[in-house]
């Protein structure tokens, strides 16, 4: 089998509930599969030092990131039994409240939708760099830290 070549997961701003409900539909036809599994990354409106986030200014470097998102999506396909896995990441200014990851997983069985995804998510946390710009509402900012 020829090895895929590392493709973008990057999608410019939020990622919408029709792109995420279009996602979903273009599997029905995939009848083999009988479990899939979402992850949803939303950014919050954490207050932090008395100021409110209310978005988030994600970049990346692009090349970098989706080598490293192409490892992560070989090594899970190593470790479990999938049918499909989708990852997508926000770049630039995503509002709180607003998508900026989402990940979805499908296979014949539901434990290693469950497995699967808890591995990527932390893998995408632990080595991917993208990095977030949290801004507030008074329009400072500060980098983002990721926590577990």
């Amino acid at each position: 089998m020829e090895k895929k070549k590392p493709k973008s997961v990057f999608i410019q701003g939020a990622i919408s509930s029709e792109f995420i409900g279009t996602s979903i539909a273009k599997h029905q036809t995939k009848t083999s599969i009988g479990a899939h599994n979402i992850f949803l990354g939303q950014v919050r409106a954490d207050e932090i030092e008395g100021k409110t986030v209310t978005a988030i200014d994600y970049s990346a470097y692009e090349e970098m990131a989706n080598q490293k998102f192409y490892e992560i999506r070989e090594a899970t396909f190593e470790k479990f039994d999938l049918t499909c896995m989708h990852i997508y990441h926000s770049l630039g200014t995503v509002k709180a409240g607003e998508i900026c990851l989402f990940v979805f997983v499908s296979s014949p069985r539901r434990k290693i939708v469950f497995e699967a995804l808890e591995y990527i998510v932390e893998a995408i946390k632990a080595d991917v760099p993208v990095f977030g710009k949290e801004i507030f509402e008074d329009q400072t900012h500060q980098w983002k830290q990721n926590s577990i």
